[in-house]
């Protein structure tokens, strides 16, 4: 195939701009906001199990304060009851003493029950300064969260611009590349492979590979119109002074 030396060097200018796109692209794929915003999500959502867990604790001692202060109160009441009965005189020696070991049984129930509400509230104070520290952490991450969603946002931002201006001047580069010669280059491209690069000292720039001496001997008595492919990689060489030629 036949193409001028100056249309094939086009195609170096279309091969850096795919090269910048691609590495715009791989940027785009591997933000460290991104893999910043995994972490913090799994920490948060760590955090935010603590906190469901403290609640959860919270309410549990809620109801547990509840039940054994009403049932003090309702022993509390008996006894105020029974005390009352006990000092009207009007009961028998016998009822008088069975309402004696009452009030001691009651007494002694109800001291029992007021050490394990101030054993319940001394948790309840416990629980609710780990809730306290569970929330506090929970709004932490919230906030690293939307510091990092903000750099992701504004780096994507960036990415995006520079994406648009490589991408426009990719267009206004291939509209003036013969179309064959693109056609060989894409079909390339479509491979993984470079579609088309420098061919310096000898070298490849595609694939890097040394190209041996018959091979050179044969670009090197080629036309300058000539289309070289590496035997390699099947790039197009593009020939200049840094050749080596």
């Amino acid at each position: 195939m036949k193409a001028s030396s100056g249309a094939q060097r086009q195609l170096l200018d279309l091969a850096d701009l795919d090269a910048e796109l691609a590495r715009i692209a791989h940027r785009t794929r591997t933000l460290p906001e991104d893999a910043e915003l995994a972490e913090l999500a799994k920490q948060r959502d760590a955090a935010r199990d603590d906190l469901v867990r403290a609640e959860i604790a919270s309410e549990d001692l809620e109801r547990e304060y509840k039940r054994i202060d009403s049932e003090i109160n309702g022993m509390s009441a008996r006894e105020a009851k029974d005390t009352a009965l006990l000092q009207s005189g009007k009961l028998a020696p016998k009822a008088l003493t069975e309402l004696q070991h009452e009030l001691a049984g009651l007494g002694r129930r109800r001291s029992v029950l007021e050490d394990e509400l101030l054993s319940v509230m001394e948790q309840q104070e416990a629980v609710g300064a780990e809730s306290e520290r569970a929330q506090a952490t929970v709004l932490d991450f919230d906030t690293k969260v939307a510091e990092a969603t903000a750099r992701r946002d504004a780096a994507l931002s960036k990415l995006a611009a520079d994406r648009e201006v490589k991408a426009q001047r990719r267009g206004e580069v291939v509209a003036g590349v013969d179309a064959a010669l693109l056609a060989i280059y894409d079909r390339e491209r479509s491979q993984g492979r470079a579609g088309a690069a420098l061919l310096r000292a000898r070298r490849c720039g595609g694939c890097g590979m040394e190209l041996d001496r018959g091979f050179i001997a044969k670009v090197t008595a080629s036309a300058d119109d000539e289309v070289v492919r590496c035997d390699e990689c099947g790039t197009i060489l593009v020939r200049t002074s840094e050749s080596g030629l």
